[in-house]
């Protein structure tokens, strides 16, 4: 019975030219383009409650006490502010989130987005 043996070695293959090697090596990345970006915003409107509103930042949107209050009156005062800006995916959420819970407290709270 014959048996061919052959041992492969870690450093076998061709011979390298690793001394003499002056190139230098670029690492080439893919561009990403970053995705668009959207404002989410809060509209004023006569009915919902200014404790509601930041209610409604600080749950959502992660803001402590004293940011939610400072938006909720620029809400009140301009009309609207941005609440946040997100992917379109984050701020389509963010907007589902914040109108169905104004809805199930029975508040016309309008929560819109917009690309930046």
């Amino acid at each position: 019975m014959s048996s061919q043996y052959v041992q492969s070695h870690p450093h076998a293959g061709p011979p390298s030219d690793k001394e003499n090697d002056t190139g230098v090596v670029v690492e080439t990345r893919a561009k990403t383009k970053r995705p668009p970006l959207y404002k989410v915003m809060l509209l004023n409107d006569d009915y919902t409650p200014m404790e509601f509103v930041v209610h409604v930042l600080e749950r959502f949107f992660g803001m402590n006490h004293a940011q939610a209050f400072e938006i909720m009156l620029t809400v009140h005062k301009k009309g609207l502010a941005v609440v946040g800006v997100f992917t379109h995916e984050i701020a389509e959420t963010k907007v589902g989130q914040v109108m169905d819970f104004a809805r199930r407290h029975q508040h016309p709270l309008q929560c819109t987005m917009e690309k930046e």
